[in-house]
């Protein structure tokens, strides 16, 4: 049986990028039978790396067969994965997000968890001196996610040994970073042809506090002023969003990469009270409200959410 390899729900750079890199490796190094999907489409700086390294888009699966033996990658929360995931053979996780619990597994596995910026590292530790067989395509993926994931270093989630792995990669491939980056950056704020709806899904998770539901969405750009001129149809938006997804409320940020702060939608007083609560801030009559040095959902927006 083929091994599928997947992230999560919305699939960001590496989400889309490390199931196929680990489907090469157990494909190329372990001799397996493994395949790369996806469990949606790809976001615009994904679609951009895929491009631009002249990889084949994978294919994007609406579920899961039961019994159908899987690798889960950059996520280990149920609510990211398809609703049989319990039923399906999960045969390992690699993730760098924090242990949410509710998976079930058939029987013992392969699990690594590890406190870096972006799963692509973990990926090319886990290889060990097999990573160095990756051809340059291979490279080029990790490297894209791990810069993305940091925000070319910008993130609190960054680690030395994140930016290591990338500029050891960047150098065998002859890459600048920077220039690099401002390409992939250039690709993520371009969002011209997305819905509101698609927008507020794009980069999103699902979180719970508080007995309240929340989709917490994140746009990052370096033209913030091109989402936030449709701020009105976005909060419009949310209500319909929210009722189909199940959740209580949308949290939209616009992450402005090269300021270093995070713009939030205040749709209503609720949010008001969640920002107030979680950030310290004042809100007052405001509709959007800025937060200095804010870029990360996973270590500076879900950590300190409050009702």
């Amino acid at each position: 049986m083929t091994t599928l390899v997947f992230g999560h729900k919305s699939p960001d750079t590496d989400s889309t990028g490390s199931p196929i890199l680990w489907a090469w490796y157990l494909n190329e190094v372990k001799g397996g039978d493994a395949e790369a999907v996806l469990l949606g489409e790809p976001n615009t700086e994904a679609a951009f790396m895929l491009d631009r390294w002249d990889l084949p888009k994978p294919r994007i699966i609406a579920g899961l067969d039961a019994g159908q033996a899987c690798v889960v990658v950059d996520t280990n929360n149920p609510a990211e994965l398809p609703a049989a995931i319990n039923d399906a053979d999960v045969q390992a996780i690699i993730d760098h997000h924090k242990l949410v619990g509710g998976l079930e597994t058939r029987g013992p596995i392969d699990i690594t968890i590890r406190p870096l910026a972006c799963t692509a590292t973990i990926m090319v530790d886990l290889m060990g001196d097999d990573a160095a067989k990756m051809p340059d395509w291979a490279k080029g993926a990790a490297l894209t996610c791990i810069l993305s994931d940091t925000l070319e270093f910008r993130s609190p989630t960054t680690t030395p040994h994140d930016r290591a792995i990338a500029e050891d990669l960047a150098k065998d491939l002859g890459v600048s970073i920077s220039d690099y980056a401002a390409e992939m950056f250039a690709a993520k704020s371009d969002v011209s042809a997305f819905s509101e709806a698609e927008l507020l899904r794009m980069d999103s998770k699902a979180y719970e506090v508080g007995g309240t539901k929340f989709r917490v969405s994140v746009l990052e750009t370096t033209a913030p002023a091109s989402v936030l001129a449709r701020k009105d149809a976005l909060v419009a938006a949310m209500p319909q969003v929210a009722k189909e997804d199940g959740v209580d409320q949308v949290l939209l940020f616009v992450v402005d990469i090269l300021n270093e702060e995070a713009t939030l939608l205040l749709p209503n007083t609720l949010v008001k009270t969640v920002a107030e609560k979680s950030f310290s801030t004042v809100c007052g009559d405001a509709d959007t409200v800025v937060l200095p040095g804010v870029v990360s959902r996973k270590k500076q927006i879900i950590p300190v959410l409050t009702v």
